[in-house]
């Protein structure tokens, strides 16, 4: 399938869900770019804002159009599919322009820059002590081997949800999910399907969701999406973090040299997934064909776009959020509309986003690598 297809594919999708309900995952400034050509039409001042500015961590600075870095080069219609995605669930101050977004869908890059000048006013998203620069990092869909039957081979099992589970309230830890009598008698026959490698399945339950090519008992194979269905509540701990501590060295390859460090300790395997006392609970969805083009659903409720969503921490940004994002790397320079669709544990501060790179291994190489400088600007109604 051409981009272009490809494009057009997921921009009906979204269309689609956009016109119905939708039912409910760790520095120095970029570099700005030159000034704004006279022909980009920007306003020289900013707007009235209609809506609240407060927000628990942070602090919204309204800003001129000219500070966002790249604006006038960013390939819209590409985010476009993560705004008309936005409007399946938008906040309510964002809702009432989603008729003119679900309109332009098929508009040129320079009519949607124009909607976005005329009817949205950039902030500068900074901590409440006034720190505009933060962190980005980058999360992605993997894809995985699994069977529906253990065996010597499949040996790693993925839970639904069990009963009575709480939210915020602790559960069984990791290690006594795997050792305790009550905490197994519990998750027995949850089982959804089970993969080889433990790394592997570390790897699922830290970014939260995952596609599995499942071998049926029967023998024919499927790819179905394991999505997030809940925590046990711990605290999450880096396994990266604990072999530093056992005097590994720099851990830079993820998950190469985890597993490399398995393969030459295997005795120590559940001393190293026990550092980790968090556990991620799944619930299994069919995956046709036009799913398979978009990633899972954020904790905004709608699908996460490769590329435009970001996991936010949301006492910082609303969910639904349009955000001007720029990092000028070392793994990846970013200039970009994006869309506040997700969370995450560990995606926590005023200045923070974790993006979504997308779904497979080249998605996976990219969000491994990318842990950099991060300033954000909110795009907000006027």
């Amino acid at each position: 399938m051409t981009k272009g297809l490809r494009w057009l594919v997921g921009l009906a999708i979204v269309a689609t869900l956009a016109g119905c309900g939708v039912a409910p995952r760790t520095p120095t400034s970029p570099t700005p770019s030159p000034a704004m050509p006279s022909t980009a039409n920007i306003p020289v001042a900013p707007g009235p804002l209609t809506g609240s500015l407060t927000h628990p961590k942070s602090r919204w600075q309204p800003v001129d159009w000219s500070e966002l870095p790249g604006f006038a080069d960013d390939p819209l219609h590409e985010g476009w599919i993560a705004m008309i995605a936005n409007c399946a669930r938008p906040n309510a101050v964002f809702a009432p322009l989603c008729q003119d977004v679900r309109r332009l869908a098929i508009a040129d890059d320079a009519t949607q820059r124009q909607w976005m000048i005329d009817r949205l006013q950039p902030y500068r998203v900074e901590s409440l002590a006034g720190q505009s620069d933060g962190q980005l990092t980058s999360y992605y869909e993997p894809v995985y081997e699994a069977s529906r039957r253990p065996s010597a081979q499949f040996n790693v099992p993925l839970y639904a949800a069990p009963p009575g589970l709480v939210a915020r309230r602790p559960w069984f830890t990791r290690q006594q999910i795997e050792t305790l009598p009550e905490a197994q008698a519990a998750v027995r026959g949850r089982e959804i399907a089970w993969m080889a490698d433990p790394v592997d399945a570390m790897m699922l339950h830290i970014q939260g969701s995952g596609r599995l090519r499942i071998t049926e008992p029967d023998g024919s194979q499927r790819i179905v999406r394991v999505a997030f269905a809940g925590t046990n509540e711990q605290p999450y701990r880096s396994i990266q973090q604990w072999l530093i501590s056992q005097g590994v060295g720099r851990v830079s390859r993820w998950p190469d040299d985890t597993k490399a460090w398995v393969a030459q300790n295997p005795q120590r395997v559940q001393q190293l997934m026990w550092s980790n006392p968090r556990y991620v609970f799944f619930r299994e969805e069919a995956l046709s064909e036009l799913d398979a083009a978009f990633g899972p659903r954020g904790a905004q409720g709608v699908p996460l776009t490769a590329g435009r969503s970001i996991a936010v921490d949301r006492d910082s940004i609303p969910y639904g959020t349009p955000v001007w994002l720029a990092s000028p790397g070392p793994t990846v320079q970013l200039q970009k509309l994006v869309v506040a669709q997700d969370t995450g544990s560990a995606i926590l501060g005023a200045v923070r986003a974790d993006y979504f790179a997308g779904t497979g291994q080249e998605a996976g190489r990219l969000a491994a690598t990318v842990n950099q400088p991060l300033r954000l600007w909110a795009l907000w109604p006027k």
